[in-house]
């Protein structure tokens, strides 16, 4: 079994269609699954598609730091909370500091922590330290990996659920990182490693399970309809 979990990014109150970690260029998603971009026709979407347990969001917003209305997705996000009970829902909001942490501490969620927010490993260390159940992302964009160096090289301060999120492949259509993956996951020790970022079809989750990949992160590949329910649930059961 290797889960399969679907990714939707919300900006500015919409589903918008993730691609190199571009984020300044993202529009509103066109999905073969709906024709809405509004957060809950999305995830009802994807469920039409298979009866997923667990979803993850970026919030947008939250992870620019942008202002006034849509300083974060916080709304849509609990709509999707109360709608949708069952889903385990991992969310990054590009939680840096205890007060960005303490806003999303009060929802049923699961957290990520992602390295791209943090310049100093201490400053990871003491959010890691207070929050149970979180989830490591460790991002590389086109320029390469982005955090303190320490979290990369020390697996020791990995929890048990590590994003290795390669943004310049999002979107894509150009393959999953293996070289990248390949190494990670052989430093994981206790972890558990989700690749996200370049999933294209079905060969490329076989690809992943022989890389000891636990889990993977999708998004277009399943708008797009490029993998089925029945290659879903191949993999997810």
């Amino acid at each position: 079994m290797m889960p399969i979990i679907p990714v939707i990014d919300l900006l500015n109150g919409l589903v918008v269609h993730a691609k190199k970690g571009e984020r300044q260029h993202y529009q509103a998603i066109q999905s073969q699954l709906t024709h809405s971009a509004e957060p809950l026709d999305i995830v009802a979407a994807l469920l039409a598609l298979y009866p997923f347990k667990q979803l993850y969001i970026a919030d947008l917003n939250a992870i620019q730091k942008t202002t006034g209305r849509f300083n974060n997705n916080y709304s849509a996000i609990t709509a999707i909370t109360q709608q949708f009970p069952h889903l385990t829902i991992w969310l990054d909001a590009g939680i840096g500091n205890p007060i960005e942490l303490s806003l999303w501490q009060k929802l049923n969620l699961r957290l990520v922590l992602a390295s791209e927010n943090f310049t100093e490993i201490s400053h990871y260390s003491a959010l890691a330290a207070s929050q149970q159940d979180f989830i490591l992302s460790l991002d590389f964009f086109a320029q390469g990996y982005q955090g303190p160096a320490e979290l990369l090289v020390n697996a020791e301060h990995w929890p048990q659920d590590v994003i290795v999120m390669s943004l310049a492949k999002v979107g894509t259509d150009l393959g999953v990182d293996q070289a990248l993956l390949s190494h990670i996951v052989h430093r994981a020790n206790h972890s558990l490693i989700y690749a996200a970022g370049g999933v294209r079809n079905a060969a490329d989750l076989m690809l992943l399970k022989e890389l000891g990949v636990s889990g993977s992160l999708i998004a277009s590949a399943l708008h797009q309809q490029q993998i089925s329910s029945i290659e879903i649930q191949a993999h997810c059961t």
